[in-house]
């Protein structure tokens, strides 16, 4: 009976939220570890105390408050469905407060690690002008690292100087500009590399992988991840920060935050408003730094 109302609630929510692949796969581990902790007790048997109980041994095996707020709003969701379908009288986590969160500023890149981070690909090779391609369009875009390797030759419309990204069931597509440095490294690697990556495979995928197959995030985050080391940025970061860096330098030039939002994708504005403050924090270093009065 439980395994069947998590994968409902599931489909519920992929099916009118259009949640990303990772949002649901995030709601299914957090279910699944509850589900398991609660051992024979169903999931319509939960109180507020028992999952009280659950979250306090969390945070006792050492997890951050951000990770408990986010499991609070997965059992959130999951419950206020199954009041809804009438499955329980009563949401156990009404009562449950989610705790307050200081204000999470995304880790970015500043416009000059990004300079030497897009220029470390070797691009007289198939492979590295791929991914000196990929790097230049996710950050003209701002793209999910999910959504970049899931495009299609179909989503890139070089004439009209724009990439499609496809929501999936229940979400909204949108239509992002490319600009035009990253349009001629995508010109470059379409006639340079790409059929050579490809070899005697026949695939749709814009960056291929082996034999021709969609790359997977974590090889895309691995190339990242070297690259950065060769351009001596020290820090670890992630294919998101080319993300962040996408909407916070935006806005360090001008960009209204509604179209920053829009190019994201994000469906609620308050989630792109925190990229307001990294803006604002840049700001104030470099004021700090150059003004005389500082």
């Amino acid at each position: 009976m439980t395994t069947s109302l998590v994968d409902r609630f599931l489909d519920q929510v992929w099916l009118t939220k259009g949640l990303s692949q990772n949002t649901l796969d995030a709601y299914r581990r957090d279910l699944r570890a509850f589900e398991g902790w609660l051992g024979e007790a169903n999931l319509t048997d939960v109180t507020a105390s028992s999952l009280l109980d659950y979250l306090a041994m969390r945070h006792r095996a050492g997890i951050s408050a951000r990770t408990s707020a986010r499991e609070l709003s997965t059992f959130r969701a999951f419950y206020g469905y199954l009041v809804r379908e009438h499955l329980m009288n009563d949401d156990p986590t009404s009562a449950i407060p989610l705790p307050k969160l200081g204000k999470y500023l995304p880790a970015t890149l500043s416009e000059a690690e990004v300079e030497r981070l897009l220029a470390v690909p070797n691009v007289d090779t198939p492979r590295g002008l791929r991914d000196r391609a990929m790097l230049e369009l996710m950050y003209a875009t701002g793209l999910r690292v999910s959504e970049l390797v899931g495009l299609k030759l179909t989503n890139l419309n070089l004439r009209q100087g724009v990439v499609r990204v496809d929501a999936g069931k229940g979400g909204k597509d949108r239509l992002v500009p490319i600009g035009e440095l990253a349009m001629d490294w995508a010109l470059r690697y379409l006639d340079q590399a790409r059929a050579l990556l490809l070899g005697e495979h026949a695939s749709d995928v814009l960056f291929p992988g082996r034999h021709g197959a969609s790359m997977t995030r974590q090889t895309f985050w691995h190339a990242i991840k070297r690259h950065a080391l060769a351009a001596g940025i020290a820090r670890s970061i992630s294919p998101h920060v080319l993300r962040h860096a996408f909407a916070t330098h935006l806005l360090n030039h001008g960009a209204d935050l509604r179209s920053v939002q829009m190019m994201l994708g994000h469906s609620d504005l308050s989630t792109t408003q925190i990229y307001t403050h990294v803006a604002a924090t840049r700001l104030k270093t470099l004021h700090e730094a150059h003004h005389p009065r500082a």
